[in-house]
């Protein structure tokens, strides 16, 4: 085990660089150097504990020793004990121990070990990761009543507030929330069937003016075009036959307009379809009435809506099922023939704590978080359960409230990694 390693102004800008975080060169340097200066000075790590022939740490007083271990050989790790006089072993029954320990944030355990017939004392409870704590030995040898306290970290760090926020660290606390049964697609806007209408000549003649060009907002009854009719020739107008925007114009002053000759197309964009496609088994499960957030490409504005059906043919180019929401357009930005990404939420499960994905790390083969208490933080194994593309639920590891690192949480892992406190017993 290795005492807390406090992070250097060093590391952190390693930290950062590698990152691909700011950096502030020599001046951002000396300052984070200061601002470590006065945590640092009179700290020194800790030398290694000596090591007995069991592995474990070898604590000494009296002529007594009791070497104290950490088992854990393919079982649930749990303390373990020898006894010595001057340095001899002495059976397991020739004295008492416990261990009692520290976590970060004041919560404290108990452990009771027991002979066992291997000659050793164990305790019988296991020790929750992380192992790393306070520890208080209290052992009763003969008539000896021996005490001993020391620190045993891992998987630790402390940073200041102050470099914390430059680093853009964030904390949050566990909480209940809900898990989506979430399903990434892709769509096109349509217009909406029904809401596109042609203005056509009603009589053949020569078009005279044309009053409205392709991307103009007009209003049902709005005059678009005037044509001398070759019957009676006197001019007639043509109206809009809907309010919408003129999305098309096949039509010029001078021409010879037909009976019935389509000059403009006008569309209501009020509203806008958005066809998703769904593909495979995905669309066995996705009905009607779920939620869909849709994003827009080319700005990213986002929107929620509810899919309203599910088509019952199959799109012939992509082999997809079509599933159809609607979206409010009164910005004018979506537009017919764009493409968009959505989000549809088939089920929504509650679950009793979770925290952002971005919390999430790995190390030494575990998954784990960063609970931050003060100005120090600790790697937390976690079991994981179900997860979205957002959150992820914790089942074991935290309790509601812990403050957990959700933004920058790589930084606080390279800390711990280069320092060499990752995991070690």
């Amino acid at each position: 085990m290795k005492p807390i390693h406090l992070i250097s102004a060093l590391a952190l800008a390693l930290s950062l660089a590698a990152c691909g975080g700011e950096s502030g060169g020599d001046d951002h340097a000396d300052e984070a150097a200061g601002e470590h200066a006065a945590e640092e000075s009179g700290e020194h790590a800790e030398a290694e504990a000596a090591t007995g022939e069991h592995g474990g740490r070898l604590l000494q007083q009296d002529g007594y020793t009791v070497e104290l271990a950490m088992a854990e050989d393919g079982a649930p790790p749990r303390f373990q004990a020898w006894l010595y006089e001057d340095g001899e072993p002495l059976p397991a029954s020739s004295g008492k121990v416990e261990v009692r320990v520290t976590r970060l944030g004041g919560r404290t355990e108990s452990y009771t070990l027991a002979p066992q017939e291997d000659g050793s004392l164990a305790a019988a409870k296991t020790v929750a990761e992380p192992h790393s704590f306070e520890v208080e030995v209290l052992a009763s040898i003969g008539d000896e009543m021996l005490r001993w306290e020391y620190a045993s970290y891992e998987g630790r760090t402390a940073i200041t507030a102050a470099t914390a926020d430059k680093s853009g660290i964030k904390v949050q606390p566990a909480q209940p929330g809900v898990i989506a049964d979430e399903h990434e697609v892709q769509g096109l806007l349509t217009p909406i069937e029904g809401r596109v209408a042609e203005a056509t000549a009603r009589f053949p003649g020569p078009i005279r003016s044309l009053k409205a060009n392709v991307g103009d907002q007009v209003g049902a009854g709005q005059t678009l075009a005037t044509i001398e009719s070759n019957l009676s020739l006197s001019n007639y107008s043509v109206a809009a036959p809907i309010s919408g925007v003129v999305t098309a114009r096949s039509a010029s002053v001078g021409g010879l307009a037909g009976e019935g000759m389509p000059l403009f197309e006008i569309a209501d964009l009020s509203q806008l379809w958005v066809d998703l496609h769904i593909f495979g088994a995905d669309a066995q499960h996705i009905q009607p009435g779920v939620p869909v957030e849709v994003t827009r490409m080319s700005d990213g504005k986002t929107v929620e809506t509810v899919l309203e059906r599910v088509l019952p043919g199959m799109a012939t180019a992509s082999q997809s099922t079509v599933a159809r929401a609607t979206v409010d357009n009164a910005d004018g930005l979506w537009r017919p023939g764009s493409a968009v990404k959505a989000r549809i939420t088939v089920e929504q499960q509650p679950v009793e704590l979770m925290v952002p994905l971005s919390a999430l790390q790995t190390m030494g083969g575990e998954e784990v978080v960063f609970v931050r208490v003060g100005e120090v933080y600790q790697a937390q194994p976690v079991e994981v359960g179900q997860r979205d593309g957002q959150r992820v639920e914790i089942l074991s590891g935290l309790t509601k409230g812990d403050q957990v690192v959700v933004e920058e949480s790589y930084l606080i892992k390279a800390d711990i990694e280069k320092s060499g406190a990752s995991h070690a017993h």
